[in-house]
């Protein structure tokens, strides 16, 4: 196939490359935080640019013709080559002003970021923090974020890990919720029990049924992806939640509803790319995050 010469916007190609990732505008929208209008017109626009149709739009999908299939992989090294760049740029920055983006869960960037971003501010004014509250793991190689606060080692040997701690998570509940329904005198009695449960509860089926404690999704009358929301409804008294015990500690109305329950570990880890750590205030902010939390 001959392709048409012609200069096209990297942002178009970026679109592409993105949508065709995602598998839908909608979702690549999300990622580059654009909306769904402004995205299929940079699409629309390298098409013409091009004078190729990249996607046949179906009613339930967006699927790659032929010649997106071809492109696609060319496309991927011109965002690889880009990403390089901005990666290397950054690490040359020798200022302690300028945007760091942390990506963490809204659990800890509500309960345990603000004091420590006001200690941050001391020592560096000037940083201008954003925060990224996510569940899901932020591509820092595509520089969705710069650093990351994760709850599991990465696998990518191409990023910088530090290993901060160990956390347990405990099964807890209301006060008001166990003086209105008993607290439980067997594991047993909490398959009676309602539970308030992360975006997938199946996920929590096995762990729990290896602590002894025998549950069906059925039990999980309040799902959420939203840690922030899960605490406040297990405040709410509106069921059991598996909470870190720093959260059970700092909230009077909550108590361990089944003692004898094997807790949950939970691992903290700091993320960044490699090259990042040349960057002060890259480096600044990790150092800071890792005393913190650590």
């Amino acid at each position: 196939m001959e392709w048409k010469r012609t200069a096209f916007d990297w942002n178009q190609a970026r679109a592409f490359l993105v949508t065709a990732e995602e598998g839908s505008l909608s979702a690549a929208a999300r990622a580059l935080g654009l909306t769904q209008p402004t995205l299929s017109r940079q699409v629309a626009g390298l098409e013409e640019a091009l004078g190729v149709t990249l996607f046949e739009r179906t009613p339930r999908a967006l699927l790659l013709t032929q010649a997106g299939v071809e492109l696609l992989d060319h496309f991927r090294s011109m965002g690889h080559a880009a990403t390089r760049i901005s990666i290397a740029a950054t690490g040359q920055s020798q200022t302690i002003t300028g945007h760091v983006a942390i990506a963490a869960t809204n659990l800890m960037a509500t309960h345990f970021l603000p004091p420590i971003l006001y200690a941050l501010q001391a020592k560096a004014p000037e940083l201008q923090i954003e925060i990224i509250t996510s569940n899901r793991l932020s591509d820092l190689k595509r520089r969705e974020a710069d650093i990351a606060i994760r709850h599991g080692r990465p696998t990518d040997e191409n990023l910088f890990a530090k290993r901060l701690r160990n956390a347990t998570a405990h099964l807890c509940a209301a006060s008001s919720y166990l003086d209105k329904v008993g607290r439980p005198a067997r594991a047993e009695d909490l398959s009676d029990m309602h539970f308030v449960g992360a975006e997938y509860p199946e996920q929590l089926l096995g762990p729990l049924a290896s602590r002894g404690v025998n549950l069906t999704k059925a039990n999980f009358n309040y799902v959420t992806a939203s840690g922030t929301l899960s605490l406040a409804l297990v405040r709410q008294g509106l069921g059991i939640g598996i909470l870190p015990a720093e959260i059970v500690d700092a909230y009077p109305e909550l108590e361990n509803a089944w003692p004898d329950f094997e807790p949950i570990e939970i691992e903290t880890w700091l993320v960044a790319h490699r090259e990042l750590r040349t960057n002060p205030r890259i480096r600044l902010v990790f150092d800071h995050l890792s005393d913190a939390i650590g």
